[in-house]
């Protein structure tokens, strides 16, 4: 009897004592309530309707499907009710069953239902009420992407009932219609194959529907459409309607703008509310070689850097742009026809959203790592060159636009356009560019600071020391921005200003700089408490900076050191109370403790043997201990890399520590943590370089493992089907630089030791060192492994074709490891006699012959 409100209520009540209760209901009270429930599904009320079958799927999800045996043949039975309110309730609840417990229902577990349920819920794909039809596509909906047994089996009458409700008069229907045809052309393209033409003509419609959710469903059927194989074929004749439609849903909506506040356009002094800032994650410090190849980043660690952060839901004009740009991988420069008359008209349109939509497109069609989508683009990239002095000069122009919104896009497209402006003179469009984002740096919206500054960041990591001219008037700018700053930019700021350490390195040095930048980051440094998570980003801001000051940042090290220090010592007492009392203690936020490493790396790193009585003074040989066999991989992997940094800097302190440290490197030398595995094989290798022989007891904890994991990629079994260097693979393994490089070192040390296993891995180890440039770390490896050779040559003889390409792969060895190689291959040369080292080199590829011939006369 009493009011809706009321009876909803406690329903969602009863919902919530379901789940944290169910189990310790009384066995008369839970029947009770599951009677009730099926009793009740048909009241009149569509929300006391609702709140029945969220209660229904709350149960169910509790491990009760087993245990409820007539819930689903009673909700099938009540579809078939001549009361609309009875078959809605029931369906409604089946809805959220199959949503909740889709692969519960496909399972033995079950004697699966689904046999007798997707047959059911196509036959009501034709009820004449539209929600009971959205019902029905919905449920079958959720089993397309598991391939479900039964739906398999009804594929056919399933895409036949779909291709009916085509043209439905009901929004939600299509709706669900369009989202039916994306997954199916995820997982039975084979299905739509015959059908493809008329369904990108319904794709094209329903990609303008006037209910926005239709659209937006309907945009992602070409996202997915470009990943698949026949998208080129299939999809070529229809570019010409497809473009426009996609160009045209990259405007904002009116909405859009009112969530955005598109019409304020200062607002720099209004306090972010904490919601407007995301969280963020620190990405651990990991080892890579110096001069290494920079390998292609993993799209899943890419931060996925919207235009458009606070409305952060997806939308179509995201959809649309995202879609745009993954056409444009696929068509590249074919595009360009259907766009171009397109973008003359956008770019210099009056009426500000149009134009902005213009600039939108303009970036994603560009190159760029995937910032709409996960994907590193091309685009349309080698096309648009022709276009760009003119378009450049546009697009720098419009960051000076009145909308903020406009000057907020054409920071980002001017992003995507970086690498091409930074291949060109400087004067023409790199010092114009610069010189205008510096200035929307400052501007007095936040969200065209926030544009700005990520723009910038991208800039300086294309262009690196080309940026050593402006120094000055950037520090000004990015130190002005300090004070001006609301507090999620801060964080933005940071990141700049580390990207700028890391890419101008030891310029940055001078004593105007360090004057103008140490300040205000020492003053946020000493304002930020120590559990305040701002720390993050300015830890990792200072340590980019002190890699790059090197002994410029002494007379800032002290306090900084301290700190980290006293992060990891609090982190991990905190970590200790929690695993000994959980139910008194919090456990504690390991971030401060990893970027505290990190940030302690990079003094090592910059500081070099200044650090040495920084860590004389504190305990963090100690600490280093037990972070080191902390049960969080990134913990370990920092832990790793700090260690390493100390056995370059300072020696001294981490030797009497060896005995205990050693087993624990051993033990994660494991590759199913590949970054903690690579960090822990760089301090061994630096290890051994300190230790020299007395490495001797400890080099059978780690070889095994070593041997293992560089022989864990496919090495290409024959050699010359495959081209490279003189012919040899371009062989890139997960993470060959490390273990090969340690391995080197550690028979360099001990080789008596090392040598007797040389057949096991020299050919692995050869393949993976030919493609790193020359530089210290190769050097170290390659003499070992000559000691090693002249301990054991017989270890080498089957993979001596590698070992020559290996040598050849040197531009300037230093003059004794030139000698050392002479030697070997003379020696071997001499050895199997000329005949068989005419026989042996004829299967030489001729550059690798000629390279051999002119450095080392064989």
């Amino acid at each position: 009897s009493p009011d809706e409100p009321t009876r909803s209520l406690s329903g969602l009540i009863l919902k919530n004592n379901v789940k944290a209760h169910y189990q310790s209901f009384p066995q008369p009270v839970a029947d009770f309530i599951k009677q009730e429930c099926l009793n009740n599904i048909g009241d009149a009320s569509s929300l006391i309707r609702a709140t029945i079958g969220i209660l229904i799927t709350t149960i169910a999800s509790k491990g009760e499907l087993q245990m409820w045996p007539e819930l689903l043949p009673q909700l099938c039975n009540l579809l078939n009710s001549e009361d609309y309110n009875t078959c809605e309730g029931a369906f409604g609840a089946l809805q959220k069953i199959c949503e909740d417990s889709s692969e519960l229902l496909d399972s033995d577990a079950l004697n699966r239902p689904l046999n007798v349920m997707i047959p059911k819920f196509l036959q009501f794909f034709k009820h004449c009420s539209p929600k009971i039809r959205s019902h029905a596509i919905a449920c079958v909906n959720q089993f397309i992407m598991d391939r479900a047994q039964a739906l398999m089996e009804n594929i056919d009458t399933f895409i036949e009932h779909l291709f009916a409700l085509a043209v439905d008069e009901d929004p939600e229907v299509r709706k669900n219609v369009c989202r039916a045809l994306v997954m199916l052309l995820e997982v039975r393209i084979d299905r739509l194959i015959p059908h493809m033409h008329s369904i990108i003509q319904y794709m094209l419609q329903r990609t303008q529907d006037s209910d926005e959710n239709v659209a937006l469903e309907a945009c992602e059927f070409w996202l997915t459409l470009a990943e698949q194989p026949i998208c080129k074929e299939v999809l070529t004749s229809h570019l010409v309607q497809l473009i426009p439609i996609l160009v045209n849903g990259m405007k904002y909506s009116e909405i859009d703008i009112i969530l955005l506040k598109g019409d304020v356009e200062e607002d720099e002094a209004i306090p972010d509310s904490d919601q407007d800032i995301k969280p963020r994650f620190h990405k651990s410090r990991t080892i890579t070689l110096q001069h290494e190849e920079e390998q292609p980043q993993d799209p899943d660690e890419a931060e996925d850097e919207d235009d458009d952060d606070t409305l952060s839901d997806w939308n179509l004009r995201k959809c649309s742009a995202a879609a745009l740009d993954v056409l444009a991988n696929v068509f590249r420069e074919e595009l360009l026809p259907h766009l171009l008359p397109l973008l003359k008209e956008l770019l210099f349109h009056p009426e500000w959203v149009i134009k902005e939509s213009g600039i939108l497109v303009l970036g994603a069609i560009a190159e760029g790592e995937g910032s709409l989508t996960s994907l590193p683009s091309a685009g349309c990239m080698q096309g648009m060159v022709p276009y760009l002095p003119e378009l450049i000069p546009h697009l720098i122009r419009c960051l000076s636009d009145k909308k903020a919104l406009v000057r907020s896009i054409a920071c980002w497209t001017l992003s995507r356009y970086a690498h091409w402006v930074v291949s060109q003179p400087p004067d023409l469009y790199l010092k114009p560019l610069m010189t205008e984002l510096l200035k929307r740096i400052l501007d007095s919206n936040k969200r065209v600071q926030e544009a700005a500054c990520s723009a910038f960041a991208t800039l300086e990591e294309e262009a690196c020391t080309e940026l050593v001219p402006y120094l000055s008037f950037i520090l000004d700018t990015l130190v002005f921005a300090f004070g001006k700053y609301q507090h999620k930019n801060l964080l933005i700021l940071y990141d700049a200003i580390g990207t700028l350490a890391d890419s101008v390195g030891h310029h940055l040095n001078q004593p105007e700089y360090i004057q103008k930048l140490m300040p205000p980051l020492i003053q946020k440094w000493n304002e930020l408490k120590d559990e305040d998570k701002d720390l993050f980003p300015l830890l990792e801001c200072l340590s980019s900076v002190a890699t790059a000051l090197q002994s410029g940042f002494l007379p800032y090290c002290e306090p900084v050191y301290q700190r980290c220090v006293t992060l990891v010592q609090k982190t991990l007492a905190q970590a200790m109370m929690y695993n000994q009392h959980p139910e008194q203690y919090e456990a504690p936020d390991k971030d401060f403790m990893i970027v505290a490493l990190d940030l302690l790396s990079g003094l090592a790193e910059g500081l070099g043997c200044h650090v040495e009585q920084l860590v004389a003074r504190s305990n963090i040989m100690t600490l280093l201990f037990q972070c080191m066999q902390d049960t969080m991989p990134e913990v370990r992997q920092s832990s790793f890399a700090l260690l390493g940094d100390l056995t370059k800097a300072c020696f001294v302190h981490v030797k009497p520590c060896i005995a205990e440290f050693m087993p624990i490197l051993g033990t994660n030398l494991n590759p199913e943590f590949i970054s903690v595995c690579n960090n822990a094989t760089w301090a061994i290798g630096e290890i051994c370089m300190q230790m020299g022989a007395e490495m001797q007891p400890y080099v059978q904890m780690v070889l095994n493992n070593l041997v293992e994991i560089i022989n864990r990629p496919n090495t290409p079994k024959t050699l010359l089907e495959n081209t490279g260097f003189g012919g040899l693979p371009p062989h890139t393994p997960p993470f060959p630089c490390p273990t090969a490089i340690t391995i080197g070192r550690l028979g360099f040390v001990c080789p008596q030791e090392v040598a007797p296993m040389l057949q096991q891995f020299i050919r692995p180890w050869c393949t993976s060192l030919r493609n790193i440039r020359d530089n210290e770390e190769k050097d170290s490896a390659f003499r070992g492994i000559c000691v090693m050779i002249n301990v054991n040559p017989g270890g080498v003889v089957q993979d001596f074709i590698f070992f020559c390409d290996a040598v050849a792969s040197w531009v300037s060895p230093k003059d004794d490891l030139r000698e050392m190689f002479y030697k070997i291959l003379h020696g071997f040369k001499d050895q199997v006699g000329e005949e068989n080292w005419q026989q042996f080199s004829e299967q030489f590829p001729p550059l690798l012959k000629d390279r051999l011939a002119a450095f080392y006369g064989v």
